[in-house]
């Protein structure tokens, strides 16, 4: 039996310029998923999964993450006043108990390695979860738990894998393989954002992650990469002879939400598989499709 996987990092510290002006002053992970905002996408998707703490690497302006998951007794008390049962069911589900929602400050933008780097001391010496609330996946069974899942078999580190069209490769980390099944991938190597012409297969890295601490030794360095950034994919990659290293091909549907179009396909698909609006949101499209 592995080590549990108690610990999840939401790198939550972006600015979100590509939604302005609506993150002028509102986090782009508030931005709302038919009625949750992405954040608690994510956050629901761990619970799910049986993580214990949730970590937030935040930065300036990000109060309102931290308001969303804490205790709001004067609307508790409004709501129980009026007998709203089911929206006091709703609010129940952005509650985190005291001690399990801790946050650190990323203070400059140097990458998403840098911000994982921010979170070591929270980590401790155990494995961990990295969630990107921009990836969001609709899944009958959540990504992360078929991770998990995944890795009580194979152990060391795991990455969240989907194949893209071979002229997208660099756009994404892009996965080196040994061998495939056709639901894990054994890696022997990584790489940022490669060229279509000299990329090593077309398995791209999403936005879920199983980690060993060891990467936080490798992330001391704080070595540039791609982009000018410190890349978490480089500090992965140098543990890959030490420790086991997969990619899980999941069972679901990823959209990709720092992007609009792709947070507009979101917000679509999780309207169609809501079960109280699903048909009456396909009424809706197909009216406004047929104009």
């Amino acid at each position: 039996m592995k080590q549990r996987i108690r610990k999840a990092v939401f790198p939550v510290a972006g600015l979100g310029t590509r939604f302005l002006p609506a993150t002028k002053a509102m986090p782009k992970e508030m931005l709302t998923l038919v009625d949750r905002p992405l954040i608690q996408h994510a956050v629901d998707e761990a619970r799910a999964a049986g993580i214990e703490q949730f970590i937030f690497v935040t930065s300036r302006g990000k109060g309102a993450l931290e308001d969303h998951f804490d205790n709001n007794n004067d609307l508790k008390r409004t709501l129980e006043a009026k007998g709203k049962t089911h929206a006091l069911e709703l609010l129940a589900t952005t509650d985190i108990d005291s001690g399990q929602l801790l946050f650190t400050r990323q203070r400059e933008a140097l990458g998403l390695g840098h911000a994982v780097w921010c979170a070591r001391h929270l980590v401790g010496n155990e494995p961990f979860a990295v969630l990107l609330a921009d990836d969001v996946v609709l899944a009958e069974k959540p990504c992360l738990k078929q991770m998990i899942d995944a890795y009580q078999e194979v152990g060391g580190n795991l990455a969240a894998v989907v194949d893209v069209p071979r002229d997208q490769t660099n756009r994404y980390g892009i996965l080196d393989v040994i061998s495939d099944d056709g639901r894990l991938a054994k890696v022997r190597g990584l790489v940022e954002k490669p060229a279509p012409e000299t990329a090593p297969s077309t398995l791209s890295i999403i936005g879920r992650y199983i980690l060993q601490p060891e990467v936080f030794y490798e992330l001391e360095a704080k070595q540039v990469g791609a982009g000018g950034e410190i890349q978490l994919t480089d500090s992965m990659a140098k543990l890959i002879e030490k420790q086991p290293f997969h990619g899980l091909r999941y069972t679901g549907t990823r959209y990709d939400c720092g992007d609009k179009v792709g947070f507009i396909a979101a917000n679509v698909a999780f309207a169609l598989a809501h079960p109280d609006m699903g048909s009456a949101v396909r009424e809706a499209l197909e009216k406004v499709i047929g104009r």
